[in-house]
């Protein structure tokens, strides 16, 4: 009976040591395991990444929420997709904080369990924000499995939580510790711009490599044929790019008698904006330059085209603004708030004629990935001003920048007079485009990043 019991107690300790030293033992030297705590589909770059290990022989477990349909390259024989347990519903009504603190237990918990029970990486690749609790559980993991914890950096999470907690809560500062504390542990880390560098450098004691998002090479201008399928398409469900008379033909594209598909002269500009709907991105100033817009349309003695301002995204100021849309009586500018799948997504804006950017760094170090989106489409982008859009915006030559509604609305009117029999001032600005688009995603990534994988496979071994 003592014995029995004696063996029964062991178990655990037994099962724990063989873990550990199957861990140590067993090193998946050819895989990466991805990480966000995020909906993988709304999560790009990741994917970019995902994909790009891929490519490179590297079998690749990528581990986040599930939602959006990811992009068909996740489609890939070398990626597996693993999903964590939404919190349960009734946290949310839960007080806030109280609400915080048992999700990230929950999100602890799960994210934990499926970093110990997928395949053994070499590599625990993490996108940051959000930090709480993924860099954490993260380096836990990395320690039991004797892997390497490498880290994505978009941005900083105690800046973003700021937006709504306010920069000089409790939370925020504790935030701010713990992004710095855990941050130091990766081996590699990598950030999306040189002024983000630069601050990990002197503020974090972090040595980071500046890794710009580009396009894939599935972003591009839309051939006018493809244009007319989309539109039909989106018709279906949003009555703003039907033509009047019922025929083959939509509000921006006509099918003649011989099949041939062309522009028609008398449409509208289309003018494109995605937009998370959250606090860094001020979607009134859209809405205000608009307002301005039509008022002048109306009162301006040069041509304005129409303009159907087409806005993507999902996010939790959405239903806000719909309503204040609806309240609208535009007779020269009209809404429509599609979800795009990741396929119709690059559709729609290598089909648009302008870009309009509202993101605001919370951090003044990140760049908007919509605009890069953008410029692989080759559309020219309007961007909200702030401190590090330079690196990726420059003004008068692949976009314009501004400041306040004011000012883009003269930059609409500036972009738009005589259109579409006047677009001289577009197609300079695309021009500028061209040159963003001579590198790609996967060209970056095997130039930058693959080599300091491979090299701390040499190091291992030194």
């Amino acid at each position: 009976m003592l014995y029995s019991l004696q063996i029964i107690l062991a178990t655990p300790f037994v099962f724990v040591f063989l873990y550990l030293l199957f861990n140590y033992l067993v090193k998946g030297d050819n895989a990466v395991c991805v990480v966000v705590l995020g909906d993988i589909g709304r999560s790009p770059r990741i994917q970019y990444h995902a994909a790009s290990f891929a490519r490179e022989g590297f079998n690749v477990d990528i581990v986040g929420y599930a939602g959006s349909t990811p992009h068909k390259q996740m489609q890939h024989e070398k990626i597996t997709l693993h999903h964590m347990l939404d919190p349960p519903v009734f946290f949310k009504v839960l007080p806030r904080l109280l609400n915080y603190m048992v999700k990230v237990v929950w999100q602890s918990i799960s994210l934990g369990c499926i970093l110990l029970l997928v395949p053994k990486a070499k590599y625990i690749f993490l996108q940051n924000p959000p930090a709480i609790p993924t860099l954490a559980v993260a380096w836990v993991v990395c320690l039991i499995r004797s892997s390497f914890l490498v880290i994505d950096w978009h941005n900083y999470g105690y800046t973003i939580l700021g937006l709504s907690l306010g920069p000089r809560h409790p939370l925020v500062k504790f935030s701010n510790w713990y992004e710095k504390f855990f941050g130091r542990f990766a081996y590699i880390n990598f950030c999306v711009t040189n002024a983000m560098r630069n601050d990990l450098r002197t503020n974090w004691n972090i040595s980071a490599i500046t890794l710009y998002d580009k396009a894939p090479e599935h972003f591009k201008k839309t051939p006018v044929d493809v244009q007319h399928h989309l539109y039909k398409r989106l018709s279906q469900e949003h009555s703003i790019f039907t033509d009047k008379v019922p025929t083959d033909s939509t509000v921006f594209t006509r099918k003649d008698v011989h099949g041939q598909i062309t522009h028609r002269e008398d449409r509208p500009a289309l003018i494109v904006s995605s937009t998370s709907w959250t606090e860094d991105e001020d979607f009134g100033i859209l809405l205000e330059a608009l307002k301005l817009y039509e008022k002048n349309v109306q009162t301006s003695t040069i041509h304005l085209p129409n303009i159907i301002c087409a806005i993507t995204g999902k996010g939790p100021q959405k239903d806000y603004y719909e309503k204040e849309i609806e309240k609208l009586n535009f007779k020269h500018v009209s809404f429509c708030l599609p979800w795009l799948t990741p396929e119709d997504y690059p559709l729609l804006l290598g089909s648009a004629d302008l870009g309009v950017c509202l993101h605001k760094s919370s951090s003044g170090l990140d760049l908007p990935m919509k605009v890069v989106d953008m410029f692989g489409c080759e559309l020219p982008v309007c961007a909200v001003h702030f401190d590090c859009i330079s690196e990726l915006v420059k003004h008068d030559v692949n976009g314009l920048i501004f400041s306040n509604s004011d000012e883009l609305a003269s930059q609409l009117e500036d972009l738009l007079q005589g259109f579409p029999s006047n677009r001289s001032k577009l197609k300079r600005l695309r021009t500028g485009v061209k040159m963003f688009q001579d590198v790609r995603w996967h060209d970056q990534w095997k130039k930058l990043a693959l080599p300091l994988f491979t090299m701390v496979e040499k190091v291992k071994k030194d």
